[in-house]
């Protein structure tokens, strides 16, 4: 019998209080100098920089990552918006955790969808167009290390690109409304690792892509959510993902802070984003 996964020995307990600014974090991203820094040359984004896009979802979505330039993915929830989607030319798909929990439940997003929900719409949505990259949300993982690791290899499964996994607490609310809650640091990162284990032990040497996505910006301000997200890459996160960042500028300076490492945000019509208007 194989050694169960350990999801917890790279992780080291820390309060969820913003630190001081004696702080001080590694600069880990996509260096090896760090003995509990995550890396797999595998997975380096050089070897994703050039050659003809793959067939392989998963793959061709590295590739998209690695290149110049942004990935745009529109939020799809079911086969008549991935369709519209698709049809309108955009490469990429995102499957909104919201969207689908109101499409498929007629529900809010207020944790009431399980794996199996968004599991099922995408297998689907997947089976449209089985090159086209669909990164798809994952909340919090659905419950604790075990449960993250087995969303991530039903995601995989169900042919999904990436998914991203997200600070806030088991009962969680949609990113674009107020009063939500987040875990400790050492929560959020536990759920990453076992994430990227969970990943790593798929046969076939998976391209499956990890995201961590943090709330914690309109909870505990943006030096937290900041280094919540060098502690994610750092735990081997592929790309990190800010959620309720308001002005372009204060995009602008969380991807400074976070390069190399490509990094996700929403852009829409809600009150607690950037609007496309902006750019």
């Amino acid at each position: 019998m194989s050694p169960a996964l350990d999801y917890f020995s790279s992780t080291k307990p820390a309060p969820v209080q913003p630190q001081t600014e004696n702080t001080t974090i590694p600069n880990c991203l996509g260096t090896t100098s760090d003995d509990e820094t995550y890396y797999n040359a595998r997975l380096d984004p050089a070897n994703y920089s050039n050659g003809p896009l793959s067939s392989n979802s998963a793959t061709r979505l590295r590739q998209m990552l690695a290149r110049p330039g942004i990935v745009v993915a529109p939020g799809i929830c079911d086969g008549i918006s991935a369709r519209c989607a698709i049809d309108a030319g955009f490469d990429c798909l995102y499957q909104s955790g919201a969207a689908t929990t109101a499409s498929r439940l007629g529900q809010p997003d207020l944790a009431i969808a399980t794996l199996n929900d968004f599991v099922g719409a995408a297998s689907m949505v997947c089976s449209i167009d089985p090159t086209m990259p669909v990164i798809a949300d994952a909340d919090t993982g659905f419950g604790g290390p075990t449960m993250v690791s087995r969303t991530v290899t039903q995601y995989a499964k169900a042919g999904v690109a990436a998914l991203h996994i997200e600070d806030q607490v088991q009962t969680k609310r949609c990113g674009h409304l107020l009063g939500k809650q987040v875990v400790s640091r050492d929560e959020f990162i536990t759920r990453v690792r076992a994430a990227v284990l969970a990943r790593d032990a798929i046969p076939g040497d998976s391209d499956f892509v990890i995201i961590a996505r943090t709330d914690s910006a309109q909870v505990l301000g943006m030096e937290e959510a900041i280094i919540r997200l060098q502690l994610a890459a750092r735990a081997g996160a592929d790309v990190c993902f800010i959620e309720g960042v308001r002005t372009k500028e204060l995009l602008e300076s969380t991807v400074a802070a976070l390069a190399p490492k490509p990094v996700s945000h929403n852009v829409c019509l809600a009150a607690l984003c950037i609007s496309p208007a902006d750019f």
